[in-house]
């Protein structure tokens, strides 16, 4: 009897370790490869992060409308939502970024330029799928939450801009 309870309790505890081992780990973002989180881990400054994140976007971007293109034969619509939440989850933390960027008072004018340029870009591919995109209706309330992130990052950066201060200017003696 004993030795069941033993067994009992060594098996729950097994059983019960993994959750426990997984939460001391850092949280990767399901969008994000592994690959892309150690990029952004390894980047030095908030404009380096911000130029990533904008350009992990623009490729989830490019997927999009390559499967647009060449539909998968299984799993097309959930594939095609996948990407535009993966495009805005990297818009999203990008911005983010960037009111960090100015919490810290870093100089991230380079990063706000980048993102006032990229979501111009994006904006104009996203209404684009959105007047005349090939299978709308497998995507379209994620294409609208996507364009209504887009224009807020954009708003954002541009609210951002006159919040950072201008750079110093030299003077000639």
């Amino acid at each position: 009897m004993k030795f069941k309870i033993q067994v009992l309790l060594l098996a729950s505890c097994i059983l019960a370790a993994p959750p426990l081992l997984r939460a001391g780990t850092p949280a990767q973002k399901d969008y994000l490869t592994a690959l892309e989180s150690d990029k952004i881990r390894d980047a030095e400054t908030v404009n380096d992060r911000i130029k990533l994140f904008l350009t992990f976007a623009g490729d989830r971007l490019k997927k999009f409308q390559y499967e647009l293109e060449h539909p998968s034969t299984n799993r097309h619509g959930d594939m095609l939502n996948s990407l535009l939440n993966a495009y805005v989850g990297c818009v999203d933390d990008a911005a983010d970024l960037i009111q960090l960027g100015i919490e810290k008072q870093d100089n991230i004018r380079q990063g706000i330029d980048l993102m006032t340029g990229r979501t111009k870009e994006f904006l104009v591919v996203l209404e684009k799928l959105s007047t005349d995109g090939a299978e709308r209706e497998l995507y379209k309330d994620t294409l609208d939450d996507a364009i209504e992130g887009t224009r807020d990052a954009m708003n954002d950066a541009e609210k951002a801009k006159k919040k950072v201060a201008p750079p110093p200017v030299r003077r000639k003696n």
